[in-house]
């Protein structure tokens, strides 16, 4: 097209300076012309010009123009037109207007000759003019003018132009077949090459280049064969490599993030993004700092590049749900470090179950302590003499028999919760009557809550529905929380059992008008050994574990238990089982 571009372009301008070339050479020939005419009838007749007009002169004229067939004129000197050879006779030549102002005339009465091109005012049509002044005995007597109407100079013109435009286009069309064949010969290899090339630089490395000729292209093209055929299995095998690199990073439950030198992320794999809250993929090419927004990890990182030493640190993020990350930045190998690899670890739920294990080794070891020491307190008194006296004696045995009992239930609570927790414990799932479960426990408890004056009812016994679940740790789930809702709710107080299903799931509420639970202590209230009033709950010999494994045991069952209370206000514990 290039080349094209240039013949087209190479073409016209010759065409176009030629064609005004021409052009000029015609209207200078036809300016010869004209002088050559004026001239002759100058020579003729420029002594006859003082005699002033003739039926004579303007014959002569007449013969002049129809033999050249141009148009003569002649001007006396005050510009009286004496003869004119467009005009039939003299009468006509005398109504003339006078031609002393026409500007050929005037300019060769004063230069002596005149070229000139305009509208005629006597015949209303366009001509050529050339004026001579004509001279006798040294005196001038008149002009001669001739003229030719210049639409015989446009049509010369434009019929030149129409066959030189017609060479111009044949010798275009000539060279641009003869040029499309010759670049064609040359254009076809490389319009295949660059093809090939194009397809191999967008992915396409099984392209092949075929070109028939055994030159230099041919050889170009067998090289371009071979290395689309390296390339493809070189970049099969990057694919290869990339993917079971990007499975065992997207695998990975540890978060990895490749820093540059210039702390901008190179990679990021799903787990990073999970434990900063970012997106991998969007991350890459921004800086680190920008992406998480940690001034001690960027600090870190910032030391590991400029020492080449491993940095770790532990950083801790706050909200809704505190996160703890355990961070090792290593630096790659190169002098000067080229960047630092990050390995992070979500260490919430480890030191959550640490802080538990403490927690638990703390409570049970209190909780053990608390009726051991009053047991062998009771035995040092007894063995000290208070055994010979039989009141002091039987109500110590009392004592240490209470506490026994506490021990005891504590030990029992411990094991079930462990095998709830473990799995180890079997359950009998089976369609199980929420109501029958409910009445059975406010028959264990009744005698305890009149006991308190305390009333106990069923709300709607007959619309409590069935679930799947174990008879028996249902019946477990709700004395917990029965007994639990009796213990905090002082006499003259009101608990409530509550069912209600719906398409999926039985809703299971007890609701007590206690001295509730304040909202710090709800978030904690199913763990285990947590107790919102520590000393009320010893008073009433409670192990602490109930609602721990009220919530084990509902969990078991694929449900959920939640708790809603105000201080003062009552409680309300809801339990949700799946519809059997």
């Amino acid at each position: 097209m290039a080349c094209a571009g240039l013949n087209v372009l190479a073409c016209f301008l010759f065409g176009l300076v030629f064609s005004r070339w021409l052009e000029t050479q015609l209207v200078e020939q036809v300016d010869r012309r004209l002088r050559d005419a004026a001239l002759l009838v100058r020579g003729e007749l420029a002594e006859r010009l003082s005699a002033g007009p003739s039926e004579e002169l303007q014959r002569q004229v007449r013969q002049f123009g129809e033999s050249t067939g141009l148009r003569f004129t002649l001007i006396a000197m005050d510009g009286a037109v004496l003869a004119d050879s467009s005009q039939a006779n003299l009468d006509d030549v005398q109504q003339m207007d006078n031609h002393r102002d026409r500007p050929e005339v005037a300019s060769a009465r004063v230069y002596g000759e005149s070229p000139r091109g305009r509208m005629s005012t006597t015949l209303n049509e366009r001509f050529t003019y050339y004026a001579l002044r004509a001279e006798a005995n040294g005196q001038a007597v008149g002009v001669v003018r001739t003229a030719m109407p210049a639409l015989l100079v446009q049509v010369q013109v434009a019929s030149l132009r129409q066959r030189l435009w017609a060479l111009v286009a044949a010798v275009f069309l000539a060279v641009l077949a003869l040029s499309y064949w010759i670049v064609g010969q040359i254009i076809q290899p490389l319009e295949t090459l660059n093809a090939t090339a194009a397809a191999i630089a967008a992915g396409d490395y099984q392209h092949r280049v075929y070109v028939p000729s055994h030159d230099e292209f041919g050889l170009l093209a067998q090289t371009f064969n071979r290395i689309s055929q390296d390339l493809n299995s070189r970049m099969k095998q990057l694919g290869q490599s990339h993917e079971r690199h990007s499975t065992v990073l997207g695998g990975m439950i540890e978060g990895v993030l490749a820093v540059d030198v210039r702390q901008r992320i190179v990679l990021a794999n799903r787990a990073a993004g999970r434990l900063f809250d970012f997106r991998p993929a969007a991350a890459e090419g921004r800086p680190l700092l920008e992406v998480v927004r940690n001034h001690a990890l960027d600090q870190a990182v910032t030391t590991a590049l400029a020492t080449g030493q491993p940095q770790r640190l532990e950083t801790r993020r706050e909200g809704s749900e505190k996160q703890i990350t355990d961070i090792h930045v290593s630096p790659l190998p190169g002098d000067p470090c080229p960047g630092v690899v990050l390995v992070m670890h979500d260490t919430t739920e480890l030191r959550r179950l640490e802080s538990l294990r403490r927690d638990f080794v703390a409570n049970v070891s209190h909780e053990l302590k608390t009726p051991l020491s009053a047991i062998k307190a009771y035995a040092e008194t007894l063995r000290n003499g208070a055994i010979n006296d039989p009141e002091a004696s039987q109500r110590f045995l009392g004592q240490i028999e209470e506490q026994s009992d506490r021990l005891h239930s504590l030990i029992l609570d411990m094991l079930s919760l462990a095998r709830v927790e473990s799995g180890q414990q079997a359950f009998e799932i089976g369609r199980i009557s929420v109501a029958d479960a409910m009445a059975g426990t406010v028959d264990t408890y009744r005698h305890v809550a009149e006991t308190k004056k305390i009333l106990l009812t069923i709300d709607q016994p007959d619309a409590a529905g069935y679930v799947r679940a174990d008879r028996e740790a249902l019946r477990e789930i709700l004395d917990n929380l029965v007994d639990n809702a009796i213990k905090y709710t002082p006499e003259g107080g009101k608990v409530t059992l509550h069912s209600q299903p719906s398409e999926d799931v039985v809703r299971i509420e007890v609701t007590d008008t206690g001295i509730g639970i304040s909202e710090e202590n709800r978030r904690r209230v199913f763990e285990r050994f947590y107790r919102v009033d520590k000393a009320r709950s010893r008073e009433l010999g409670g192990t602490g574990l109930g609602l721990s494994i009220v919530k084990h045991l509902v969990q078991s069952f694929c449900g959920k238990a939640s708790v809603e209370s105000e201080p003062g206000r009552g409680s309300t514990f809801r339990i949700e089982l799946p519809v059997a």
